[in-house]
């Protein structure tokens, strides 16, 4: 059975936490803590210039974050016609967006989640989270929550039982201004 509070409120204290996701297991926190990023960053050693995705339960979750205005209404609607699912979407940013999230860019990169626990979690937690791979650098990310609590287990503060999408491949990055594809799914 899945452990949602037990999950939320880990995030609402700052933690850092595992979840699936479509193809493997992922680790994050609250995107508008600092000090929870910071956790982040460390515990998968990940320089901040190469900035974090936010995964949502649905788009208005992302407005916040993303400066939707920037787009035509066929980038818009390009975007909107692959979620939820298994793209990722760098877009501009709101302009108080801190560079803890965004890293070397002016973009962050966003996704609507299909994983109905996921959705489920960002639902009760009332926002995104941030969204990186469960595994420590250079190290295959975890599928199972086996996996995740052999690799990070003793670094986070819960992890949400369930099982991943059945992707074999973590989501597609694509551009969502020009288009470009930065990682295959």
């Amino acid at each position: 059975m899945a452990n949602i509070t037990q999950v939320v409120t880990a995030l609402k204290q700052g933690q850092v936490i595992g979840y699936p996701t479509e193809a493997v297991f992922g680790v994050g926190c609250d995107p508008d803590n600092q000090q929870a990023v910071n956790k982040l960053l460390a515990l998968k050693q990940r320089p901040m210039e190469k900035g974090l995705i936010l995964i949502a339960a649905d788009y208005e979750q992302l407005l916040p974050y993303i400066d939707d205005s920037q787009l035509t209404p066929q980038q818009k609607q390009t975007v909107l016609a692959s979620w939820p699912g298994p793209v990722t979407w760098v877009m501009p940013t709101k302009a108080n967006i801190p560079v803890f999230l965004t890293g070397q860019f002016s973009t962050i990169a966003v996704r609507v989640t299909a994983h109905p626990l996921v959705q489920q979690l960002c639902r009760e937690f009332g926002k995104p989270i941030t969204s990186t791979s469960a595994n420590l650098t250079g190290l295959e990310p975890g599928r199972t929550v086996a996996d995740v609590e052999q690799q990070l287990g003793d670094q986070l503060a819960a992890i949400l039982n369930g099982e991943t999408g059945g992707r074999n491949n973590p989501s597609e990055i694509r551009d969502a201004q020009t288009g470009n594809i930065f990682r295959q799914g």
